[in-house]
């Protein structure tokens, strides 16, 4: 079991459950908009938010209607920041296949997302649980902060380590917080089940977000996205960071120089040997054996949180599914 369709089997009842929730919560008598939503479900990505809502809810008490209900309402919540995202990003891709902004328009990808969101609104109404409520408003406020974090610190490279592991708590690891939190919410669980689970993803949410800066640099064909992202965004994530931290100033700025002319589209440098040089200096300086490091930190927090629940087949799939963050190649 070592990948999100072999986990996705242990919940397999509940998971078709949620399948067919969501796509409920998907139609629309609107032509347009049917347009968009289809295409949207037809490119769903692995599906880990609502299988991290489900196993934790199994975990607790077990899965209950408003268990499905809580994981459509965050997959909603996920969707239209990823659409509003890319807005935001002048991102022309997702998950390998053009972003809804690059088959229509800004206008429609910014009104599908609030569509989305609308959704969400409605689904919550219907759970009539206040603590679920509170969970998902937080974190829809940390995610915008987090983008708001990142805009900001992204005018430099020269960004503290702290700042980094900020704006990735809020923009990514939140979201993992709040399903497994939710999740468990939804069964009635217990305050101290509900901050273990909160815990449990909040580092699992760390190690997915440091693994994709990772494989930002990697040399993987088709990891689902274009390498050197975010360097070419002008973003500095932790293997960088580092490298330029343990690097003599010179050459750090030196670095920092080069990157600054990539993101810019400088027409003075050639990208490719650019990021090849960037390459070369975050190996040099172990920046991606660094990041691993900060990994396996998350990882055995995030294992150390379920050890108030007993060992059986939903923590076992939790701990697969944290491994999975870690190990997975796209």
């Amino acid at each position: 079991m070592n990948n999100p369709q072999d986990i996705r089997k242990v919940i397999l009842t509940d998971f078709r459950r949620y399948e067919e929730a969501f796509a409920s919560a998907l139609e629309s008598d609107d032509t347009l908009l049917s347009q968009v939503l289809d295409y949207i479900h037809s490119k769903r990505g692995k599906q880990l938010r609502p299988i991290l809502v489900l196993l934790s809810a199994s975990l607790c008490r077990g899965v209950t209607e408003k268990t499905v209900q809580t994981a459509v309402a965050l997959e909603l919540m996920h969707t239209a920041s990823l659409v509003h995202d890319d807005v935001v990003d002048d991102s022309p891709m997702r998950r390998g296949s053009e972003a809804v902004h690059t088959l229509w328009t800004n206008k429609i990808a910014v009104l599908v997302g609030d569509y989305l969101l609308t959704r969400v609104m409605h689904i919550l109404a219907e759970l009539r649980n206040v603590t679920i409520l509170n969970i998902v408003s937080d974190m829809g406020a940390a995610l915008t902060a987090g983008e708001l974090l990142q805009l900001h610190s992204g005018q430099s490279m020269w960004i503290s380590e702290e700042q980094y592991n900020k704006v990735i708590e809020q923009k990514t690891a939140c979201l993992f917080a709040a399903c497994s939190e939710a999740g468990a919410a939804s069964t009635g669980a217990t305050q101290r089940q509900m901050t273990a689970m909160k815990q449990f993803g909040l580092h699992l949410g760390m190690c997915f977000q440091l693994k994709d800066d990772v494989l930002d640099f990697s040399d993987i064909e088709d990891i689902g996205k274009p390498t050197m992202n975010d360097i070419r965004d002008g973003k500095a994530t932790l293997p960088l960071l580092v490298s330029l931290k343990r690097a003599a100033k010179e050459e750090a700025d030196h670095i920092c120089d080069i990157a600054e002319a990539l993101a810019n589209k400088s027409p003075h440098i050639d990208p490719f040997e650019v990021e090849q040089e960037i390459k070369s200096f975050i190996l040099r300086y172990d920046g991606i054996r660094y990041a691993h490091q900060e990994m396996e930190k998350h990882r055995k927090k995030a294992i150390a949180a379920l050890s108030i629940f007993p060992d059986n087949k939903y923590k076992e799939s939790l701990i697969t599914l944290l491994d999975y963050a870690i190990s997975r190649v796209k």
